[in-house]
């Protein structure tokens, strides 16, 4: 089968089986055979594509994550492993990534601690766009935190991982960050996320109170989920935070709360 016709037949069935974005999904598993890009295959449409497609497919078809699938998914600067131990990095968390940044931005060596590692995206992105940052992740999932070691290890960038909750904010930092569950049921959302972890995904109000109320540091910043950010602010205006700021991510959703510590 040529690429040319790979393609098509794999946007027949991505389209079928539901996918959002069956041309660009099948476009991604296509280059992934190939080692090449999305663009790369229609430089070459005749190349032939061997027999480990199908299983990649197949796995497509089933409403696997799409970053499960290929094994590895970009954030920011990073080429990260992926797998169903962790959350699939998305978009918008590049968006408290980009807030985190600007305000340790003229601090030599901010002392950050991520709650809620997961795959060590965050983490990894501030460490990597700070190089004077000493970064530490934690995690409730030692899945989670071996995923993010492997990628620690992978992209060579010295953050501190270990196994914690929300309680390590209050060891005293610069800046605490954290891409918490935030959904509030599985009902009703599409086939992927039911497939991700879902104790990375289902929360509510209660852990933005705790780390409202017990990080010790300079700034909290924390994502949040849709309609959400009221009440996050609120909840970091009434422990005492200062200086709280909504920032809405690119499809004009308030995504990110943060406050300064009194």
């Amino acid at each position: 089968m040529t690429a040319r016709e790979a393609l098509a037949e794999a946007e027949r069935r991505l389209a079928a089986a539901g996918v959002e974005t069956p041309r660009v999904d099948a476009e991604l598993l296509v280059a992934h055979v190939l080692g090449t890009t999305r663009s790369g295959i229609y430089a070459e449409p005749d190349v032939e594509v061997d027999g480990a497609l199908e299983s990649l497919l197949a796995r497509r078809e089933a409403r696997e994550p799409l970053a499960y699938v290929l094994g590895e998914w970009g954030f920011r600067r990073l080429l990260l492993k992926t797998d169903s131990r962790a959350l699939v990095p998305r978009p918008e968390t590049e968006i408290l990534v980009e807030r985190a940044l600007a305000l340790v931005r003229d601090v030599r060596q901010p002392r950050i601690l991520d709650v809620g590692v997961g795959s060590g995206a965050i983490a990894l992105a501030l460490a990597d766009e700070h190089p004077g940052a000493r970064v530490t992740g934690v995690d409730v999932s030692r899945e989670a935190l071996a995923l993010a070691r492997e990628n620690a290890e992978r992209l060579g960038l010295p953050v501190e991982l270990r196994a914690a909750g929300v309680e390590a904010a209050a060891e005293g930092w610069d800046l605490v960050v954290s891409n918490p569950p935030y959904v509030e049921k599985l009902d009703g959302l599409e086939p992927e996320l039911r497939r991700e972890p879902p104790e990375a995904l289902l929360g509510g109000l209660d852990v933005y109170r705790a780390l409202s109320r017990m990080a010790r540091s300079t700034w909290l910043v924390v994502e949040v989920g849709d309609g959400r950010a009221g009440a996050v602010e609120a909840e970091l205006r009434a422990a005492g935070w200062t200086e709280t700021r909504v920032t809405r991510d690119l499809a004009g959703r308030e995504r990110v709360v943060e406050g300064r510590r009194a």
